[in-house]
């Protein structure tokens, strides 16, 4: 694994992590919401095993990568990070985008002048997604953001009763490397401001973001799969049956005993639906 830092702005750097041989076909996976690169698990490790330079980085405001100075965490200015750093191969990579990430991949490629991408994986994201599913995410990163965690077993503990679903682990070194030790207590390391932004849209602008996204969609050339947690409750059966009829030309597989947080609940189903997909459309050969 290789330490990595794009400058996407002036003195304005994105960590990340690259796995496996540089001179290879690169995968870029961008994490969703308020997780970092650490949340893929041994997905960019099986990638690059398989051939693939896998690169995960952290999204602006988050983990390691610098803070937007002004708050501003709309989709236009993660669009520009993702070009910035595909901009750094000179062969057009596959993107696997988890939530925020994956819209922000599809925003990138849909409304490009010019292909930017391979291949395309959207992890349990859709134009549409389920409202019940997104509040509940909403509550979850709301949860302990000002007072924190005073342990990492406290933090585990919240994260278990937001995923009940997943087995209970006593390792908390992945957790870890979402937190930030700050005055004796544990605080996630993601910038508040991007969630009291999200937090104002309104239903009209919502209705707006749909559209747009559902018309990215449609102008989207490259091969594109996604991949539904088959217990999420933001890309239910119905959001990617509605998705599938507006878009025929994407793929799609479910990952049974998966939530919202696909590659964390199943890392090994997920990246084998991953590799096959990549395999097919995108031959590390």
């Amino acid at each position: 694994m290789q330490a990595l830092r794009f400058e996407t702005e002036p003195d304005f750097f994105i960590a990340a992590d690259g796995w496996g041989d540089p001179a290879h076909k690169p995968v870029v996976l961008l994490h969703g919401g308020g997780q970092t690169r650490h949340s893929w698990g041994d997905a960019a490790k099986l990638l690059a095993q398989n051939g693939y330079y896998a690169v995960a980085y952290d999204a602006r405001g988050h983990g390691d990568s610098s803070w937007s100075a002004d708050g501003n965490y709309q989709i236009e200015r993660l669009v520009s990070d993702l070009k910035a750093i595909i901009g750094q191969f000179e062969t057009a990579p596959a993107l696997v985008g988890a939530s925020m990430g994956g819209l922000t991949a599809l925003i990138a490629e849909g409304e490009a002048s010019q292909t930017l991408a391979s291949a395309i994986v959207l992890v349990d994201i859709a134009p549409k997604n389920a409202q019940k599913g997104v509040e509940r995410i909403f509550a979850f990163m709301s949860a302990n953001l000002q007072e924190g965690f005073a342990s990492l077993q406290e933090a585990a503990q919240a994260v278990a009763d937001y995923l009940p679903h997943r087995p209970k682990t006593t390792d908390h070194s992945r957790l870890e490397k979402n937190l930030r030790l700050r005055n004796g207590r544990w605080f996630w390391h993601w910038d508040p401001a991007m969630l009291k932004g999200w937090k104002r849209t309104t239903p009209d602008q919502q209705t707006q973001d749909e559209f747009r996204l559902f018309e990215a969609a449609k102008k989207i050339k490259c091969p594109t799969l996604i991949v539904r947690g088959g217990m999420s409750d933001v890309v239910t059966e119905k959001v990617m049956a509605e998705f599938l009829d507006a878009v025929p030309h994407v793929q799609s597989v479910s990952v049974a005993g998966a939530g919202h947080m696909v590659a964390g609940d199943s890392n090994h189903a997920f990246t084998n639906a991953v590799l096959a997909f990549l395999k097919d459309q995108y031959s590390a050969e």
